[in-house]
């Protein structure tokens, strides 16, 4: 008997169920709708959007896409799997808060059952919002996350600690206010620290989203500290073109040894694809 089809309104509850203080949702990020279906199949419970793997795939740079661009993009990984997707939608693509509950709008229309906003400008000489428009801006996304029959899981992400000398004190400050705007999910992304990271989950009162990085404690490690998700950016993205450079260079050097490789991802997507 077929699986009911789940409506996004389920999908979102669902997702936002999986959160669970000490046993993280691992939640990989596919950069398209093909690894979207690889990894569904392997049998992840939720899946999310990278920013920069998308951003790959297009031949660009990481923050070098559209909102347009990265809503389309979310709403073919929606439409290629049947478990809850979360976007990495940046900044909200906007300063103003108007134009970021715009945004999260475009999000509900894409199908997602969540998203996150980060309070990164994108400005070299002013890398994050001042917090009080950064918590303006999260009230605004969650008003629109939350107003409608949809309950869109949304994620405030802190982003102090991807720049030089952070400020663990401000990046915690900025989460509690995210909290109290309304966001479902807090995250702070570069922190691989098991000391700071059980400190930021000790001092909020939302699920905490972990990055994990080169360095970063173990899964059963991050689970002990309490940490509610596991993600891994764009990693698996790096992996993927790691691999067509091996084999691009072995075909320069006149070996064929990627046809050992090439069978099991064959057969990986063969089952993937199987509908």
């Amino acid at each position: 008997m077929a699986t009911p089809v789940r409506s996004q309104q389920q999908l979102a509850a669902d997702f936002l169920a999986l959160h669970r203080s000490g046993q993280p949702l691992l939640m990989p990020n596919p950069y398209d709708a093909g690894s979207a279906r690889v990894l569904a199949a392997s049998g992840f419970s939720a899946l999310a959007t990278t920013s920069s793997g998308f951003a790959a795939t297009m031949g660009r740079r990481d923050h070098k896409v559209t909102r347009e661009e990265a809503l389309s993009g979310s709403a073919s990984i929606v439409a290629a799997v049947d478990v809850p997707v979360s976007a990495d939608l940046e900044n909200g693509f906007a300063d103003d808060p108007a134009q970021v509950a715009a945004t999260i709008s475009g999000a509900l229309e894409a199908g997602l059952a969540g998203c996150s906003i980060e309070d990164a400008t994108g400005i070299r000489d002013q890398p994050l919002y001042e917090p009080a428009l950064a918590a303006e801006r999260i009230a605004a996304a969650a008003e629109a996350a939350h107003t409608g029959p949809v309950h869109l899981v949304l994620t405030a992400r802190a982003e102090g600690f991807l720049f030089p000398n952070p400020d663990l004190g401000d990046v915690i400050r900025r989460l509690q206010s995210f909290q109290e705007a309304g966001a479902d999910v807090l995250f702070a992304p570069g922190i691989t620290d098991l000391a700071t990271i059980k400190t930021v989950v000790s001092e909020v009162d939302r699920p905490v989203n972990v990055l994990v990085l080169p360095g970063s404690p173990t899964i059963a490690v991050l689970a002990a500290a309490g940490v509610a998700r596991i993600s891994v950016g764009g990693t698996f993205t790096w992996v993927a073109l790691g691999a067509v450079r091996a084999a691009a260079e072995q075909l320069q050097k006149g070996s064929y040894g990627f046809f050992d490789a090439a069978a099991g991802g064959r057969e990986i997507v063969t089952q993937a694809f199987a509908d």
